[in-house]
């Protein structure tokens, strides 16, 4: 059994990650295989930090819901009677039945086990035949409840009931984004759900990595994205995501076969959005990849140290759906993304294979991945704020 890496000159040696660009290096391997470090990266990160887990848009009327998953917890989001969002344990309080699954309209969550009913608002309703049970008040009884923001039309979470505001926090990002309005966009269809076998910074990291953008997907698809026009502009310290501008080599360029949109254009955008492609990540969950006449949505969901969840969804300019052939011409774009998206999947496997190496390495990074250092200074510093939190409880100095 390997020792666990987890000690004050680990952390300290992550400081290295979380320098410029020119200096830094990248995370150590052990940060994407071990155990021990994603239960501890379950703290640092996931129990405290807002997590994207859908649109506001899919839950339209009181009683829509739907459910989904986030480092292994079941989670049900709802419009309330009132209208209101809810976020709740999909986790009966009897016997741990998940009291919903998929999505739909309802007027509450019956456990299919025991028939213990929950309202709208998590409240415990009916539990059958517990009148004989002594000490028994269902009032008392609710399933647990996740606090709730809505940014953008996306809904976040937070398992952390006095996590500070994120909008205030994502300002700088909001800002380079706003003439999408993707509060108002349309979603195009059903969002498309796939498991995989590697951590979840692998996906992060490749969804934000402008070095590879021409080389892996070299050819008639991509090649108007060249990597040499990346650029990853430089946000306050404490925003809650970074961002990637990739010019492209004509305007209104668009992932398909013409390489230029073939949507309705965001009537918003300026000559300058126009002549790029933005990547806005918003760590640790949500990845968005925004062109002219289309933004494609990944919301990264981690289930284990080697495994995570991905929801991938893509919007576009209200009204557009009307359009005469638009499902023609998103069937254009989506051929285009699929193969780009197989050629990352394929070599995000073999990422994950090569960490598990006792060969791999720390490396030093390109300019071109500017935007994986801005990862690493938004981990870095929650990594070890963390540990220094640990410590000082273990000495009881409460630091």
């Amino acid at each position: 059994m390997r020792p666990t890496i987890l000690d004050d000159a680990f952390f300290s040696s992550l400081g290295s990650s979380d320098l410029p660009i020119e200096d830094a290096e990248s995370l150590p391997p052990l940060c994407y295989t071990d155990g021990g470090f994603y239960e501890f990266e379950k703290e640092a990160v996931f129990n405290h930090e807002w997590l994207c887990v859908g649109r506001e848009s899919w839950l339209k009327k009181p009683g829509d819901y739907f459910t989904t998953s986030i480092i292994n917890e079941p989670l049900i989001i709802c419009r309330d009677t009132e209208g209101r969002l809810r976020a709740m344990s999909a986790v009966c309080q009897h016997r741990a039945m998940l009291v919903a699954e998929g999505r739909g309209n309802t007027r509450g969550f019956v456990c299919p086990y025991h028939h213990w009913a929950y309202g709208l608002d998590g409240s415990l309703i009916n539990a059958p035949a517990m009148n004989r049970t002594h000490n028994f008040d269902k009032a008392t009884i609710r399933l647990p409840e996740l606090s709730v923001e809505v940014w953008l039309g996306f809904i976040f979470v937070s398992f952390d009931r006095k996590a500070a505001p994120l909008g205030p926090r994502l300002r700088g990002v909001e800002e380079a984004i706003a003439h999408y309005d993707l509060a108002d966009a349309e979603d195009v269809g059903d969002v498309q759900t796939r498991s995989f076998p590697w951590n979840w910074k692998v996906m992060f990291e490749n969804n934000n990595d402008g070095y590879h953008a021409n080389r892996l997907h070299h050819g008639p698809l991509h090649d108007f994205v060249p990597s040499n026009l990346s650029s990853f502009p430089e946000l306050s310290g404490d925003t809650a995501g970074y961002l990637r501008y990739n010019g492209t080599l004509h305007p209104d360029a668009s992932f398909n076969a013409t390489q230029k949109a073939v949507l309705p254009v965001f009537p918003g955008l300026t000559d300058e959005d126009r002549q790029r492609m933005t990547f806005a990540n918003l760590p640790p969950t949500l990845s968005l990849v925004l062109t002219s006449d289309m933004v494609i949505y990944l919301i990264v969901r981690a289930d284990g140290a080697e495994r995570h969840s991905m929801d991938v969804g893509e919007l576009v300019v209200r009204g557009a759906r009307d359009a005469a052939g638009f499902d023609e011409r998103v069937g254009q774009i989506m051929d285009a993304a699929c193969k780009i998206m197989a050629q990352d999947q394929h070599v995000d496997e073999l990422v994950q294979i090569g960490l598990r190496s006792r060969f791999a390495t720390r490396c030093r990074y390109s300019w071109q991945e500017g935007a994986q250092r801005q990862f690493n200074g938004w981990l870095v510093p929650r990594y070890q704020a963390c540990w220094q939190r640990i410590q000082g409880q273990r000495r009881g100095d409460g630091r």
